[in-house]
């Protein structure tokens, strides 16, 4: 989830809609950053030309005045060349929705995992480690094809909290090790602890950085150890300097783009619900930074996006259990 937003156990209102169980959270609509949001999605951009792939958002999260079924999102992406979606969780109600939206929908792909806020909140109940188990059963599942979001994340956990991030964190490594599947990391303000920790345990063979948030000198940790680094729509914003200079330097082979719906809404959009739909805005502004062609970028990235996941056509879509959104 987003590096400006609180994790999955704040912010957020808990259980099914009153009126669609397309969803199964409800993002907090009143401000943000002391600013009313305004609420209304925004229309569709010019569509891209080579398609590509949002490498990471939170559909089961409502957004907006009028929240969509994640199948509007889907149409509206596919609308204007974003071809596939990896629809993320980040603790057990979201994974297995995740997991079972993906089994029968041909344009997502699922990762599950617990989100390094929502640990500790397991680990007091004395529930962590049935989490966990419960995680490494998802991951077995046709159509899910990463671990995460995971990681550490040190803003919104203090220091009581960080022996289970940890512990959580490292049996996140090994499910996706064991499953050979990709690993999403969430770090905030723990860049050195999240790079230190892989190297310890031994990273899987394909890591991703969501919502990459660190500068240049990460980017180049990362490139030397071939870990892909995922731009949300916050490389758009006017203060981002340091992800841009990451940007410069990240080699194209390891560069994917996300939204991370419904959060870090690119600019000139900044604050409005955001869907898998406005990633042209985050592409071309991360194209018009490089000085470089906004198809070539859309084809590596796809390529890239391809290379970690699989093609979103692999696996049949078949689902062991009824459609979460047409159940209630």
């Amino acid at each position: 989830m987003s590096n400006e937003t609180p994790g999955a156990s704040g912010g957020f209102s808990h259980g099914l809609s009153t009126d669609t169980s397309a969803y199964i959270r409800k993002r907090d609509t009143s401000s943000e950053h002391g600013q009313t949001r305004d609420l209304t999605y925004p229309p569709l951009p010019p569509a891209l030309v080579v398609p590509v792939y949002d490498n990471h958002a939170h559909l089961e999260i409502a957004d907006g005045e009028n929240p969509m079924h994640y199948r509007e999102h889907l149409d509206r992406a596919s609308a204007v060349g974003v071809k596939g979606v990896v629809q993320v969780g980040g603790d057990l109600e979201t994974s297995r929705w995740s997991a079972e939206v993906a089994a029968h929908e041909p344009r997502l792909l699922a990762a599950v995992a617990i989100h390094p806020n929502e640990a500790p909140n397991y680990d007091r109940a004395g529930t962590l480690d049935d989490a966990i188990a419960e995680i490494a059963e998802l991951a077995t599942r046709p159509r899910v094809r990463a671990v995460g979001e995971t990681g550490l994340d040190f803003f919104r956990t203090g220091d009581e909290g960080r022996n289970a991030q940890y512990r959580s964190f490292e049996a996140h490594i090994e499910i996706a090790k064991q499953n050979d599947i990709a690993l999403q990391i969430h770090d905030r303000d723990a860049h050195d602890a999240v790079i230190r920790t892989l190297k310890r345990v031994g990273a899987p063979q394909r890591v991703i950085f969501h919502c990459f948030s660190g500068d240049a000198d990460m980017a180049r940790e990362c490139a030397e150890n071939g870990w892909f680094m995922s731009f949300s729509g916050n490389v758009t914003f006017k203060n981002a300097h340091a992800l841009r200079e990451a940007l410069e330097v990240a080699p194209r082979a390891l560069l994917l783009v996300e939204t991370d719906t419904p959060f870090l809404t690119p600019t000139p959009l900044r604050g409005r619900p955001n869907s898998p739909y406005l990633i042209p805005y985050t592409l071309r502004a991360m194209a018009a930074h490089l000085d470089t062609d906004v198809s070539m970028l859309a084809a590596q990235i796809s390529s890239n996006t391809e290379n970690i996941y699989g093609r979103w056509d692999d696996e049949p879509v078949t689902s062991p259990t009824p459609d979460p959104a047409e159940s209630s």
